[in-house]
C-alpha cells in the first residue's frame, strides 16, 4: 500500500488546509472548492486528510459502509439476521471522480437482463456509493460535463442516490464531503454547483525565496524515502488526529448566540449575498472552528478567520466595482469587525 504525504507536512496554503479540516470535522457544512494554480497541493491535502483520519466502523459486508448505529440501508434491511449487524473499522474513502466517467459509473448500474429473467434486484454501485461516509474529489470540476453537475446537486441536497431504470429502482445513502479543484483559467463553475459547496478557497503558488525551496525540499525528501518521512511527522500527524476527534465530539455543545447570528447576517448583508445559505454556512465553519480552537462559543474572531471562504463564492458581480470577491469580503469584516 502505497504511503500517503503527511497533512501536517503540507507548507503554506493555511486557508485550504484549514477549510478541509472544518469540513471534516463537520461534513454537514457542504465541502470544499479549491480553485487556484497547478501543482499546489490541491489533491496532496484532500488525500492526505483522508489518511489523517481515524478509521470509521461500518457494517460488514455493506457496499455503502453504512454506520451499524444509524438507519440501515436498503441492502443491509434486506439481509437475514438483521438483530445483530457485525462491524469493523475501515479507512475513511476518498473516491476521484474522472472528468469522463459514464453516468452508470457514477450512480451505479442495475442489471436488467437478471432482474427480468431471474427476478433479482441486480445492483452494481457506482462512485457515488463508494464515497458514502468519505470524501468525493474531482479534479478540474470546473469542466465536468453538464449532466455529471445536475447528477451531483441532487444528491449533494438530498444525501441519496436513487437509479431507476425499466421500472426498477434503488436507492441508497450518499453522503460525501464533496472537495472539488481546478484552474480558473480554464472556465468557471455553473453557478448552481458552485452554491452547493460549503467553502471557497483560492491557493497560489508560492511567491517567497523560503517557501518554495522548503515545499521542494520535503517533497523530494518524501519520494527518495517515504517511510522514513511518514515516521518523522507521525507525533504531528497523531496530535492533528486527536484535535479532529477532539472537535467532533465538542462540535454538538458549541454555542452560537444572537450576538454570533446578527454579525453573520449583517456581514452577508453587507456583502449582499443571495438567500441564506451564506448565514448558514458561514456559522456552521465558524462553529467547527470553535470547537477546533476548544472554545464553548462562537465569536467574532471565529467569524472573521472563515468569512472569506463561506463567502467569496456567493458574492454578486458589482460592475463598478473592480476588486476581487476575497478583497470584497476582506473590506466588508474589516468595517464590521474593525481591523
Amino acid at each position: 500500500m502505497a504511503l500517503t504525504f503527511p497533512f501536517s507536512a503540507l507548507v503554506g496554503q493555511d486557508e485550504m488546509k484549514l477549510a478541509i479540516v472544518i469540513a471534516a470535522i463537520d461534513p454537514s457544512i457542504g465541502g470544499v472548492l479549491v480553485f487556484g494554480d497547478r501543482g499546489t497541493g490541491k489533491s496532496t491535502a484532500v488525500r492526505a486528510l483522508a489518511a489523517l483520519l481515524p478509521k470509521m466502523r461500518a457494517v460488514v459486508g455493506c457496499p455503502y459502509q453504512c454506520d451499524p448505529a444509524g438507519t440501515p440501508c436498503e441492502f443491509c434491511a434486506a439481509r437475514k439476521g438483521t438483530g445483530a449487524r457485525k462491524s469493523h473499522l475501515v479507512p475513511v474513502p476518498v473516491v476521484d471522480l474522472p472528468l469522463g466517467a459514464t453516468e452508470d459509473r457514477v450512480v451505479g448500474a442495475l442489471d436488467l437482463e437478471r432482474a427480468l429473467g431471474q427476478g433479482i434486484k441486480a445492483f452494481e454501485p457506482g462512485l457515488l456509493a463508494r464515497a458514502n461516509r468519505g470524501f468525493l474529489y474531482i479534479d478540474e470540476v470546473n469542466l465536468l460535463e453538464d449532466h455529471l453537475v445536475d447528477l451531483l446537486i441532487d444528491v449533494a441536497a438530498s444525501g441519496e442516490n436513487v437509479v431507476e431504470r425499466e421500472g426498477l429502482s434503488v436507492r441508497h445513502p450518499a453522503r460525501f464531503v464533496l472537495v472539488g479543484s481546478g484552474n480558473p483559467e480554464e472556465g468557471e463553475l455553473r453557478p448552481q454547483l458552485l452554491d452547493r459547496f460549503g467553502l471557497s478557497v483560492e491557493v497560489k503558488t508560492p511567491t517567497d525565496l523560503p517557501t518554495r525551496v522548503e515545499v521542494v525540499r520535503r517533497r523530494d525528501t518524501f519520494e527518495r524515502d517515504p517511510a522514513a518521512f511518514v515516521e518523522r511527522w507521525k507525533k504531528d500527524e497523531e496530535s492533528l488526529r486527536r484535535a479532529i476527534v477532539k472537535a467532533r465530539e465538542r462540535l454538538p455543545d458549541v454555542q452560537a448566540g444572537d450576538a454570533a447570528l446578527e454579525q453573520a447576517a449583517r456581514l452577508c448583508m453587507a456583502l449582499g449575498t443571495d438567500g441564506l445559505r451564506g448565514e448558514l454556512t458561514l456559522l456552521r465553519a465558524a462553529r467547527a472552528l470553535a470547537a477546533y480552537d476548544g472554545d464553548k462559543a462562537v465569536g467574532d474572531t471565529h467569524l472573521k478567520r472563515v468569512a472569506a471562504p463561506a463567502l467569496r463564492h456567493r458574492l454578486r458581480r458589482d460592475p463598478l466595482d473592480e476588486s476581487g470577491s476575497s478583497e470584497r469580503v476582506e473590506r466588508a469584516v474589516a468595517e464590521l469587525f474593525g481591523p
